[in-house]
């Protein structure tokens, strides 16, 4: 079974005692796709460096928004350049998150329109991150009204970013008309070991609706581990647990599943 990881952060200090050791077991699993992405300047400059040195990994560029406050005018502009990277396939990860709220609204909403508009500038899709409140959805709706406003999924994106999607809603997370709203957008939506989690259940009923040529998996590595794989820390080859789930949801082989996902990632970063 072939598979991608969509988003796995293995740039980060949990991999540093065995990165290559872990890649190398991800690539035995079948991992034909990896995308380590960036969320702060640091992890941006990292992911870049890694995928250079891995020489078949993609990453990305971008702003966490627990973050949001916390990076200035000058770190921006230390940032911009790495945007331009052959290497950094996508925008992000960025978004939304008021569950934990480490920022505030304001600071995560003008962060997430700084992103906005680099990923129109760089003609790069986007990576989202969205969580509210268990039981709630304003970071949800919050999100979809900013990138209505921004023109997401309208003809001017399209024209700007081809055949590639404008955005994935990474880890997905939220109610099934979200879901649909994003897709109408064009959106790309990645699942990873969160469906397993009590309070996602509405990712069931999403992963049977989203495109082929849309979907993804991922882990977020090291955090989201899905059943079965150890609990300290997630790593890439882990993602066969939540491509089998997807697969079963939507009632088809997983290694027909698997060339899809391939071909999916291949079309959001733009190898295809």
């Amino acid at each position: 079974m072939r598979l991608v990881d969509s988003h796995g952060h293995l740039q980060t200090r949990p991999f540093d005692p065995d990165r290559d050791a872990v890649l190398a077991a991800a690539r035995v699993a079948g991992l034909a796709r990896i995308l380590v992405p960036g969320f702060d300047p640091r992890t941006s400059v990292d992911g870049i460096a890694f995928a250079r040195a891995a020489g078949d990994v993609e990453s990305s560029v971008g702003i966490h928004p627990h973050v949001a406050a916390e990076v200035d005018d000058a770190a921006w502009a230390a940032l911009r350049p790495l945007a331009d990277d052959p290497l950094a396939v996508a925008i992000g990860e960025t978004g939304l998150d008021y569950d934990r709220g480490f920022s505030p609204r304001p600071a995560q909403l003008a962060n997430l329109r700084r992103h906005l508009a680099l990923a129109w500038e760089t003609r790069k899709p986007l990576i989202l991150h969205c969580r509210s409140r268990a039981g709630e959805r304003d970071a949800q709706d919050e999100l979809l009204a900013e990138l209505a406003a921004a023109g997401v999924g309208s003809g001017d994106w399209r024209e700007r970013l081809g055949d590639r999607p404008p955005a994935v809603l990474h880890s997905f997370s939220g109610p099934v008309d979200y879901g649909e709203r994003a897709l109408t957008m064009g959106c790309a939506i990645s699942f990873s070991g969160l469906v397993f989690r009590a309070g996602e259940e509405a990712s069931a009923e999403v992963a049977r609706i989203v495109p082929a040529d849309r979907l993804l998996v991922e882990t977020d590595s090291p955090y989201l581990s899905p059943p079965g794989a150890p609990r300290r820390r997630n790593e890439p080859r882990w993602v066969e647990v939540t491509a089998r789930w997807v697969a079963e949801r939507r009632g088809e082989d997983p290694d027909a599943l698997g060339e899809a996902l391939v071909r999916a990632y291949d079309r959001f970063t733009g190898r295809a």
